[in-house]
């Protein structure tokens, strides 16, 4: 019965997200209306009826804004008497500061988690929903009673590895801070798992000094959980091309691409295809022949069932 299902949100650019969840899903489209005041400041309404219903919310930290966004809907609907709220987040913005590395530095994973902590609990609590988090340790930033659910896309990566390259492929990161993930990629299909040393030269640059495992004549898959500037990858990819890997494939969770990074990556004549989710916008947007995007909207409907 309609009364029954989940009702379905999303923050505005996560809009794409959302109708792939409805398509592959039985859910109900929640509507809402936004408008611009002339200062810059947002209006925001819920169309569709809430109370004593199961609502999702989906929307990625993907900018500040975007991430008022996502609270002050949220915030709302548990006003107006959503019986259970599932947010999720495609993308959690600020995952690489989960730590203070210099005095004074604000850990930005921490005070974005107590922020989204600090909403109102509905009757049958509040769920968040993360994708390959760039640290384990971030669902621990949360506080209170929030139930966490922290969901690895491997049966995406394994697919499309498994798909592209040929028999006998080694499984690779950029370095050896990704190690344990890729191995246990790697366990998983079979195959032999490989990452980079790598030498910091100055303050924002690194050279590669070795390979962990023999890749000559293998077709090489190399995986990162993001990809922001391509700079790493493409300098791991070179160092596996030039200890004799044949073709060089690239999978990543979450595709930033700043900085006219899919040229770059293209510019470098080292990697055949990148392979992404579709958990940022820019990776949905960015689609090519250089890039495949691959979306997250089977896994959502899975964990929601």
């Amino acid at each position: 019965m309609t009364k029954n299902k989940k009702i379905i949100f999303s923050t505005q650019a996560y809009s794409y997200l959302k109708e792939r969840v409805l398509k592959a899903g039985d859910f109900e489209m929640g509507e809402i209306e936004v408008k611009q005041f002339p200062d810059g400041e947002r209006y925001q309404r819920i169309l569709t009826n809430v109370y004593e219903k199961n609502v999702v919310l989906i929307g990625g930290t993907i900018s500040d804004s975007d991430t008022l966004e996502i609270y002050d809907l949220a915030h709302a609907l548990i006003k107006y008497g959503a019986k259970s709220i599932f947010i999720i987040f495609p993308y959690f913005g600020y995952s690489t500061m989960e730590r203070a590395v210099k005095k004074g530095e604000v850990v930005t994973a921490k005070s974005r988690a107590v922020m989204f902590s600090s909403l109102p609990r509905t009757s049958q609590g509040n769920h968040f929903m993360f994708f390959d988090l760039h640290s384990e340790g971030i669902p621990h930033y949360f506080e209170g009673q929030v139930l966490i659910n922290h969901v690895y896309c491997k049966s995406i990566v394994t697919k499309v590895a498994l798909e592209l390259a040929a028999p006998g492929f080694v499984m690779a990161c950029t370095d050896a801070g990704r190690a344990k993930w890729v191995e246990s990629l790697a366990n998983d299909m079979g195959v032999n798992a490989a990452f980079v040393f790598k030498r910091r030269v100055s303050g924002d640059k690194t050279e590669v000094t070795s390979i962990s495992a023999d890749v000559e004549g293998k077709d090489v898959v190399i995986y990162d959980d993001m990809i922001r500037t391509g700079g790493s990858l493409i300098n791991a990819a070179k160092a596996y091309k030039e200890a004799g890997a044949n073709r060089i494939f690239t999978i990543t969770t979450h595709g930033l691409f700043n900085n006219d990074a899919l040229a770059k990556i293209k510019a470098s004549g080292v990697i055949e295809k990148v392979i992404s989710t579709d958990t940022h916008i820019n990776s949905y947007a960015l689609e090519s022949d250089l890039l495949r995007v691959e979306s997250i909207a089977d896994l959502i409907v899975e964990e929601l069932k």
